[in-house]
């Protein structure tokens, strides 16, 4: 038997794999690893974070990707594929730094598990291309992290989704059923990064009610303001926010979008939901002379009301426990913003499940990696039910 595949059974019958999930998602603010200690597979996972940190991005390197990110014209071939070579191995790079400052060392780590830089995110009600179906773009190769950590990678997740039928995103499912069904406890896993969504998980454990989907901007909008006319990169402790007035019929105008219409699941970023929308809906309710500040609440105050909006129409307020987790979810103004618009609802972080809220999508992906190499297919509702990964190998 090949040597790499004689390793990778060995790992899949361990009765403890340590396993580094990434994350690099849509606001661009760097690396995050989570190293996680996994046994068991599926339901019977068990689960602990052992170290967590986030590698923060250089402005040049944040430049470099905007070159290409959520572009639909006019980008060079030539930076995408120096880009997918890049960042496979600059992100090698963070992962043996972050080990060690830990004092853990790469032979150590049974398998990494790369979610990749989104560049582009292109489901079918989004394109509306009826010759091709959904599609999705994530770079940063993992033969590149492979090689240089040497530790085995799987990489590229979403493309199995998407050959499954599925739309490659959320991928959040998978890893919120394992680790955070209650029974007797109708939940709610609410993701709030550059895009925010969800998880709902019913009391009964019934997986066909199930629901996972993208609702709409979560920090996308709000950071790019910031960026944009504050030099920020995000609207910390919701300072900004609070020192502006939400201007109504802006947002008003901003909820009229097709995509909060379409039907469930769905998934979208920041190639629909981006400042060209924003000064659009400034340009047809003639609001494009307000403060900043005004803008920075008002696009908070979407994300809260798109969010609020949603679980009132699908869901029962007051039998509801939801546990926030992304940057979205330290803003103040969000989060009260929610607790204000749905009284009766339990809101809390999901540090509370044990599940680090800053950390969660990289512990997702670690989960998914652990799935890849030891687990089986969840049946899940009407998503597919796929394992998720290409793997690749140091040696």
């Amino acid at each position: 038997m090949n040597k790499n595949l004689q390793k990778l059974f060995k790992i899949a019958q361990k009765p403890e794999r340590l396993a580094i999930g990434l994350m690099s998602g849509t606001s661009l603010d760097g690396l995050d690893i989570a190293l996680c200690s996994f046994s068991g597979n599926g339901m019977k996972t068990a689960f602990k974070l052992l170290n967590f940190v986030t590698m923060p991005y250089e402005e040049s390197f944040k430049d470099e990707v905007k070159e290409v990110f959520a572009k639909k014209d006019s980008v060079s071939l030539e930076k995408v594929c120096l880009l997918n070579a890049f960042i496979g191995s600059f992100h090698a790079e963070l992962i043996l730094e972050a080990l060690k400052n830990w004092g853990v060392t790469p032979s150590d780590v049974d398998l990494i598990a790369s979610h990749g830089q989104t560049i582009y995110h292109a489901p079918q009600h989004q394109h509306k291309k009826s010759a091709y179906g959904n599609a999705t773009l994530q770079i940063g190769d993992g033969d590149h992290i492979a090689i240089k950590t040497g530790i085995i990678t799987i990489s590229d997740f979403r493309q199995k989704h998407i050959a499954a039928g599925g739309e490659g995103a959320p991928l959040a499912l998978y890893g919120d059923v394992v680790l955070g069904s209650k029974a007797g406890e109708n939940r709610i896993l609410l993701n709030i990064g550059g895009i925010a969504n969800l998880t709902y998980l019913p009391r009964d454990g019934d997986l066909t009610k199930v629901m996972c989907t993208d609702i709409g901007p979560g920090n996308t909008l709000i950071d790019a303001a910031c960026r944009e006319y504050f030099n920020k990169p995000f609207d910390e402790d919701a300072t900004i926010a609070y020192s502006g007035e939400v201007n109504e019929v802006l947002l008003e105008a901003l909820l009229h979008h097709p995509f909060f219409n379409e039907t469930l699941p769905k998934t979208t970023g920041p190639e629909l939901f981006n400042l060209a929308y924003v000064a659009d809906a400034q340009q047809a309710t003639r609001t494009l002379n307000i403060q900043k500040a005004d803008l920075v609440a008002t696009l908070s105050a979407f994300t809260g009301r798109s969010i609020a909006g949603f679980i009132r129409q699908h869901f029962d307020n007051n039998q509801l426990h939801i546990y926030a987790s992304g940057g979205g979810a330290r803003s103040p103004f969000i989060i009260n913003y929610l607790k204000k618009a749905l009284p009766g609802t339990f809101i809390s972080n999901s540090d509370v499940l044990g599940i680090n809220a800053d950390a969660k999508e990289a512990i997702l992906f670690a989960l998914l990696g652990n799935e890849a190499v030891c687990g089986e297919p969840l049946h899940i509702g009407n998503n597919p039910a796929v394992l998720m990964g290409k793997f690749s190998f140091p040696n």
